[in-house]
């Protein structure tokens, strides 16, 4: 299961000693927790009790998909176990969810980041298990905690669980792939950094390297392909290839002429690596966004600085000089209609547009897109996919 990067780095806060396997956990205290009979919980309360604390986020698919799980087992263990959810994002937010997928578990705000601090990470799902005893028994993936073992741990057993270790460097980029600003061209293919996020960086705000170098941490052939033939999404992708490619890589390229980075990208790959690539049409299904109220679409904001900022993630965006083409594609990525979005506005304008959603409510997305002036209708349309074989 891939793992959600989390947007905003935790701050370690140096008042709590980071606390190891099998240390004894001081009373952890949660000031704000929905569905509790108390609206602040202390974990000397739940003492006897298996405690389960898992990090998430409303805007993290995998988060959200373990929920229930966590429920189902809180029904098994009842009174033997308290699943408690940690999240950094405000109370009504979370409020918002619930709307939208009830649930009885305790969901605690944690927006300062003082739990976070306790058990450091970077990448959620996180979860941490504390044994009935008082114990850190377990840092790991919800995947790895199952049915039978918190029955053995409850009977008291030592139980051995997968860690997730993060990697918690601060600046991935600058420590494992520094370059100084008179690099003129280079070409770094390296194994994946073990507990680092999968992202590519860009470098659009940095004037020594704009346009002519492309960083790439963990992230497969499939990633790199769709990158260096056309910028093919994921959805976009289709994988024919005989022998897995499942392998992740860290790649750093830089060229001296901006005008030969993707086509250098494509070339070194197909130097490295067996697996092949075309582009072909396939007739799908899919949503096209439309103008349905021209008046509300011409009061949208226009940019007109020209400068492009790139923020986007499930549930919000934040995007400066962004064209309806690329807005589509956002859609298509973080939207909540789980098919492909093209653009049939036939408008070339840049916008900004900023707006937060509810990935749990696709009806919260058509009511923004409709004060845009915008809806998504379904048709048939001939689209490229990137084919790798």
């Amino acid at each position: 299961m891939k793992r959600i990067l989390l947007i905003i780095l935790l701050i370690l806060n140096i008042a709590h000693a980071q606390i190891q396997l099998n240390d004894f956990v001081p009373a952890l205290h949660f000031s704000t927790v929905i569905n509790s009979p108390l609206k602040e919980v202390n974990t000397d309360q739940l003492k006897g009790k298996l405690i389960w604390i898992e990090f998430w986020a409303t805007w993290c698919g995998p988060c959200v998909s373990e929920m229930p799980k966590l429920q189902a087992l809180q029904d098994q263990f009842k009174d033997q176990l308290q699943v408690i959810t940690v999240t950094a994002e405000p109370e009504q937010r979370i409020k918002q969810f619930l709307k939208a997928k009830p649930s009885n578990l305790w969901f605690a705000i944690d927006t300062v980041g003082n739990l976070a601090a306790m058990f450091p990470h970077r990448l959620i799902p996180h979860s941490v298990l504390i044994s009935p005893s008082g114990k850190l028994i377990a840092l790991t993936a919800p995947e790895n905690i199952t049915e039978e073992k918190i029955k053995r741990v409850l009977k008291g057993e030592q139980v051995e669980f997968a860690e997730k270790k993060d990697n918690l460097t601060l600046d991935f980029v600058k420590t494992y792939f520094f370059a100084e600003d008179t690099v003129k061209s280079r070409f770094l293919l390296q194994p994946e950094i073990k507990g680092a996020p999968g992202m590519m960086v860009s470098f659009a705000d940095q004037p020594a390297f704009a346009g002519r170098r492309l960083t790439f941490t963990n992230v497969g052939l499939e990633t790199l392909y769709s990158k260096a033939f056309g910028d093919f999404p994921f959805e976009r992708t289709i994988n024919e290839a005989k022998k897995k490619i499942d392998t992740s890589y860290c790649l750093d390229i830089i060229v001296e002429n901006k005008d030969y980075l993707i086509q250098t990208l494509k070339s070194e790959l197909l130097k490295r690596f067996e697996l092949q690539a075309k582009i072909e049409k396939k007739e799908k299904e899919v949503y096209v966004l439309k103008i349905a109220n021209q008046k509300k679409f011409d009061a949208l904001k226009r940019n007109k600085g020209g400068v492009k900022t790139y923020f986007s993630m499930h549930g919000k965006i934040d995007r400066d000089c962004i064209n309806m083409i690329e807005f589509a594609e956002f859609l298509e990525g973080f939207g909540t209609y789980k098919s492909l979005v093209l653009d049939e506005t036939a408008n070339k304008e840049n916008f900004d547009v900023k707006f937060s959603f509810q990935p749990e409510n696709p009806e919260s997305l058509t009511e923004i897109l409709s004060s845009m002036g915008l809806v998504l209708k379904k048709a048939k349309r001939e689209v490229e996919f990137l084919i790798l074989y």
